[in-house]
């Protein structure tokens, strides 16, 4: 069994720990949680993301679980909003760059945050999966996502399947990107 397998088998008996799903024993910490691996492994992380959410639903149907694909929630915002051929049209025309400015005001984090909130019903789940932060790079950024729901999701245990490295405090997206920024999150499994 290869080392991601490995670290992805120990997700269930983590998250279904009393401690994981009520926040405890994190010192009046959020009970955030980043699982970071190769992006090379990205397929298979989606594999088993499907495969996780189906073993919960069957075996564990008392717990409510929301997975939340970045990529399609984007999506769905954009489409809500009347923005995604608008979007297409002008990267065609004037390039990623004046998209990606033209994107910053309509997915800044004081929108979108509370967009994933209503929309998945983040709050009355037990337990908050999010994936595709590879995906919506460079218009969404890992670290204003987590830092906007902090103050959305309270407790609430979310873990962020993240392609790169994570080192309890800074983030390097695809295991090249450096971030700056503190997080205030746990590795789930080290």
């Amino acid at each position: 069994m290869n080392q991601l397998q490995d670290r992805l088998n120990q997700i269930p008996e983590k998250i279904l720990t009393e401690e994981f799903l009520k926040s405890q024993g994190l010192g009046n910490e959020i009970g955030f949680w980043i699982f970071d691996y190769n992006p090379e492994d990205e397929l298979q992380v989606r594999q088993y993301l499907d495969f996780l959410q189906t073993f919960l639903d069957k075996k564990h149907s008392q717990l409510k679980v929301v997975n939340i694909n970045l990529l399609q929630a984007m999506k769905g915002y954009l489409d809500q909003r009347n923005f995604t051929e608008k979007a297409i049209q002008m990267q065609a025309a004037k390039g990623d760059q004046a998209l990606l400015k033209a994107l910053s005001g309509p997915l800044h984090m004081d929108k979108f945050a509370p967009y994933l909130m209503e929309h998945y019903q983040a709050a009355d789940h037990d337990i908050v999966l999010i994936a595709g932060v590879g995906s919506v790079w460079p218009v969404l950024r890992a670290h204003n996502l987590l830092n906007k729901l902090h103050a959305l999701l309270g407790h609430k245990p979310l873990v962020l399947f993240y392609p790169g490295y994570y080192s309890g405090q800074s983030l390097a997206l695809f295991n090249r990107i450096p971030s700056n920024n503190y997080y205030r999150a746990f590795k789930l499994v080290p």
